[in-house]
C-alpha cells in the first residue's frame, strides 16, 4: 500500500468570533493565529484519528462535533498556568497506560483534551 498522506495539514472549525478565538489559542497553546502567519510548526509525535459514536458524551455536549486533543509536556504546570489565566479547567483527570489526560474549555465552550503521553 502506498502512503500518500503524511499527517494532518490543518484543523478548521466555525467560531462566533474567529479572530478572538484564534488569538486565545495562540496565547494559551502557542497555536499561531493570523497575526503570526497561521502555520503552526509542531513537534513530531503520535496522532489519534478516531470517529466516535454520534451519541457520545465524551465531548461534553451534543452540539460539539469535534474535540481537539493537544499533546502536552508538564501537564501539571500547564494546568496551573491556564487556571491562573482564567481558563475553564475541568477538575476531572484520567491516567492510562499510554498517558495522562485533562480537559479545558475555550471561550466558546469547546472542550479540549490535553494528553501527556508516557515516555
Amino acid at each position: 500500500m502506498s502512503r500518500h498522506v503524511t499527517g494532518i495539514g490543518g484543523f478548521f472549525f466555525r467560531a462566533d468570533d474567529h479572530k478572538a478565538l484564534a488569538s486565545w489559542y495562540n496565547k494559551h497553546f502557542g497555536i499561531n493565529d493570523e497575526a503570526n502567519g497561521w502555520i503552526w510548526q509542531q513537534d513530531a509525535g503520535p496522532t489519534v484519528f478516531s470517529p466516535f459514536k454520534r451519541d457520545t458524551d465524551y465531548f461534553g455536549n451534543d452540539k460539539q462535533q469535534f474535540m481537539l486533543n493537544l499533546r502536552v509536556q508538564d501537564m501539571d504546570g500547564l494546568l496551573k498556568k491556564l487556571e491562573a489565566d482564567g481558563v475553564r479547567v475541568d477538575p476531572k483527570r484520567m491516567d492510562e497506560d499510554y498517558g495522562r489526560f485533562a480537559w479545558v474549555y475555550d471561550p466558546e465552550g469547546n472542550k479540549i483534551e490535553l494528553w501527556e503521553p508516557k515516555g
